[in-house]
């Protein structure tokens, strides 16, 4: 019977975790615990089982030959235990908080207006949104989904795609009617750009030209900290923005903004993915609902 008081499902996740997310420090924060406790269980789970899994060092963790059998093993136990668990019925409803991050346009026009008709289907989760355009440390803020635009940095995180949308450079017909309208890219020079500061994969604006494509430094008297705030400005007449397609069709649907160099554009486009935290495969109900449902409603054409 002394068995059946050591929880060995627990141990099995944070072991999982330590390998998945390559160390003591990063499992600690993805499972609410200190570093050293997280060491102590993994030690536990070692002399229990009489073998020793991991080989430590400084920098890195190394899984010896039985760790590497205890892991391919226990993520198959997880999710047996997880699809147990959802048959019995226990996990038949999501439920309990989704903490999800978002750059601040996709949450303004896609994340914050979808949120009644989630919660309204899935009453039982419980939304925790943070909008930034500054890409955050999901498992150091324990978040659950993370919504980011661009290229993806490799990591042992899962990504789901949900499209990608084209840019376009826009500005208001005011401003347009006060400056001019350019007609090639290098009128640009004569223009107030407006500017995001903020650290992206690329600076400058990409334009193509008959003879080669181009890259315009970007040169303005205001810069702001998310693609929201330059799409407010750009309203406001201050200048020329470089948005993404969804977040700017509505304005120019309605005579807001006015779309410029079209015949320049290079036609590049975003890729916009869910990143999340997936051991073997593990991820929670609330999450893969929130997924679906975002994968479902989400249009970036």
């Amino acid at each position: 019977m002394a068995r059946l008081e050591v929880n060995r499902s627990g141990e099995l996740e944070v072991f999982v975790r330590v390998v998945e997310l390559g160390g003591f420090s990063a499992a600690a924060r993805a499972c609410g615990m200190t570093p050293s406790a997280v060491s102590k269980l993994v030690s536990r789970l070692e002399e229990r089982l009489g073998a020793r899994l991991l080989n430590r060092s400084t920098r890195q963790l190394q899984l010896t030959a039985e760790g590497c059998g205890l892991y391919e093993r226990g993520t198959q136990v997880l999710a047996a235990l997880d699809e147990a668990e959802r048959c019995a019925g226990v996990q038949d409803v999501p439920r309990g908080k989704i903490r999800v991050n978002a750059n601040v346009p996709f949450g303004q026009h896609f994340l914050l207006p979808l949120a009644p008709l989630f919660l309204e289907r899935y009453p039982e989760v419980t939304l925790d949104i943070v909008l930034t355009d500054t890409v955050v440390d999901i498992l150091e803020q324990r978040t659950d989904v993370a919504v980011r635009a661009g290229p993806l940095k490799s990591s042992n995180l899962l990504a789901r795609k949900l499209g990608q949308t084209r840019m376009a450079i826009v500005a208001s017909p005011a401003y347009l009617a006060r400056r001019g309208t350019p007609l090639a890219p290098a009128e640009l020079a004569s223009h107030n750009l407006l500017d995001a500061n903020y650290a992206r994969a690329r600076s400058g604006w990409p334009l193509r030209l008959p003879e080669g494509d181009l890259v315009v430094p970007v040169v303005g008297n205001t810069q702001a900290s998310d693609g929201e705030a330059l799409r407010q400005l750009a309203l406001a007449g201050l200048g020329l923005a470089r948005l993404a397609a969804f977040q700017v069709r509505a304005d120019i649907a309605a005579g807001r903004l006015q779309a410029v160099l079209e015949a320049f554009n290079p036609g590049d486009s975003e890729e916009v993915h869910a990143v999340f935290v997936g051991q073997g495969g593990h991820v929670p109900l609330r999450v893969r609902v929130l997924l679906d449902f975002l994968a479902q409603h989400v249009d970036l054409a």
